[in-house]
Formats: structure tokens, C-alpha cells, sequence
């Protein structure tokens, strides 16, 4: 994959068939757009999943992905690493373009794209390991040099954590509060060095001041990392994200099916203010959904 560089970056012009409002600043050819999506489609079998999405990712900014549960939101996550290609019957069509690439082709190496591209889970996932040897992990094995304890500390300090368990890195994760251990799988996901975080509600788990927390440190990686999060709290996506994509659930009842698609995508202040969609304004109003 020694194409996929950190300086390559693609500028595309959004078709005129595009959710997007065209003449926005959100949406402006000229964005620094770590990705580019572009007529993506996710089978899983013979189920629709996801229709024809075609979207501008900002680079170094948090976008979050609002909708219905079922309305293909961490499906369309999980395409920006290719973690879709873990499930036997998905099939991912279209251009996911990062830094210029297209990660769907076929000499891209997809366990690279997911070390450049990290993920934190909905509920957290430690390993069975010390909270030291839990971070340490990924570097290991991507064979990234350097000081194993300083690039720990670091990614501790990044992920706010440092300070609670600086006493305590040989001690098993497990230990760790609910919050704690979200935060140390943030610090193991940036250990490694990504480009890209994304998040499926990763908050969802938590309590409200743990949710806090992470709302806070998502909102100071955004200087350091791209974020992308996948989110069913419509004040969270309000409070953290800069721009906003609603997706809803097309049911088309003579086949007995239903297909995700992409509503609106804007700033997340005109999205929860003033969307120019009515499906979105009843969504973030709690009309439905």
C-alpha cells in the first residue's frame, strides 16, 4: 500500500445529484476532504443495506452519522476501513477514496488501511492484558520504533487517561472503570498512529459523566485526528460534531425491503437549526425515529 500517503489528497467536484447543498461552505469542491465517497452501495447477501452515498469527509474535523437504527449508519462506518470485508456476504460497491486511493482496490492492503484508520467500539473492548501491554500492543505489532514507554505515556496523555493510571500500567485492564476502559481503547487505537478514528457509539455504555469525558477528548483530538462517529444522541452529534449526515430507512413495501440512504448533509449547526429536509427536521424534532 505504498500509495496511500499522509500527503496525497484528492479535490472532486459533488455531482448535482447530491444530498448536499450545493454553494454551502460544507460542501465546497476546494475542502480539505480526508475522504470521498462516492455512489457507495453495501450488500449483505441479497439485503440492500446502503443506497448510492456520496459524501465529503473533512479532514481533522468530527462528523457524525445520525439516524433510525437500521438506517445503515455503522454499516456505512465500517466501509471507511474495510472492516465490512470481516463479513462473508457484504459486498461494498462504489469509491470510498481516501488521501487520494481508493481503498477498494485491489492492490490496497485492507490490515494497513485499519492501522491507518483506527476503530473504537460501541462497548469497550479491552484486551485480557495490563493496561501498559493493552496500548503497547499495536505498535508491536505494526513495528512501529521508538521508545515502547514513551509512545505508551503519549497515547495515555492524548486519551486524558495518563493521570488515572500512571500508578497502575501493569494492572489488568479490567480493573479499569467503564469510562476508563473506553478512553484506554481511544489511547490504543491513536498508539499506532492512525490518520482516522472512527466511533461507533462509543458512548452508549457509559454514564453521563463518562459520556462527558469522551465528548470532551473528541473535541481535542479533532486538532490531531479526523473523527467519524456514529451516534443515536442527537444532543452529543450537536455538541461535538461540525458537520452532520441523516440517514433515514426507505421501506419499499412491494418487495418487502429496506434500503439506508443518505437525507441531508451540512454543518451540524444548519443541520439541527435549520435542515432543508423535512425528514431531517422530523428526526431531530422526535417526530420519528
Amino acid at each position: 500500500m505504498n500509495q496511500l500517503t499522509e500527503q496525497t489528497l484528492v479535490t472532486v467536484t459533488l455531482p448535482e445529484s447530491s444530498p448536499e447543498r450545493s454553494g454551502d461552505a460544507a460542501n465546497r469542491a476546494d475542502d480539505d476532504s480526508v475522504f470521498s465517497l462516492r455512489g457507495v452501495n453495501v450488500h449483505y447477501g441479497s439485503f440492500h443495506a446502503v443506497r448510492d452515498i456520496t459524501m465529503e469527509i473533512p479532514r481533522r474535523q468530527i462528523t457524525a452519522l445520525i439516524g433510525p437504527s437500521g438506517c445503515g449508519k455503522s454499516t456505512l462506518l465500517r466501509c471507511f476501513n474495510r472492516m465490512n470485508d470481516l463479513i462473508t456476504t457484504a459486498k461494498v460497491s462504489g469509491s470510498v477514496i481516501y488521501n487520494g486511493e481508493n481503498l477498494y482496490d485491489s492492490y490496497v492492503d485492507a490490515v494497513e488501511v485499519r492501522r491507518r484508520i483506527g476503530m473504537v467500539f460501541q462497548k469497550p473492548n479491552p484486551f485480557p492484558k495490563s493496561i501498559y501491554d493493552n496500548i503497547a500492543f499495536g505498535p508491536k505489532v505494526n513495528g512501529i520504533k521508538g521508545n515502547m514507554d514513551d509512545l505508551v505515556e503519549q497515547a495515555l496523555r492524548d486519551a486524558a487517561l495518563w493521570d488515572e493510571v500512571k500508578d497502575k500500567l501493569k494492572q489488568n485492564a479490567y480493573g479499569l472503570s467503564g469510562g476508563q476502559q473506553q478512553r484506554m481503547c481511544i489511547a490504543r487505537a491513536i498508539a499506532v498512529q492512525p490518520d482516522v478514528i472512527l466511533m461507533d457509539e462509543p458512548c452508549s455504555a457509559l454514564d453521563p459523566i463518562a459520556s462527558a469525558r469522551i465528548e470532551d477528548l473528541m473535541t481535542e483530538l479533532k486538532a490531531q485526528y479526523t473523527i467519524v462517529i456514529v451516534t443515536h444522541n442527537m444532543q452529543q452529534a450537536a455538541r461535538v460534531s461540525d458537520r452532520t449526515a441523516f440517514f433515514t430507512v426507505e421501506v419499499d413495501e412491494a418487495r418487502s425491503s429496506r434500503t439506508g440512504i443518505l437525507v441531508e448533509f451540512d454543518t451540524a449547526q444548519r443541520i439541527f437549526t435549520n435542515p432543508s429536509d423535512s425528514r431531517t427536521e422530523a428526526y431531530i424534532t422526535g417526530r420519528f425515529g
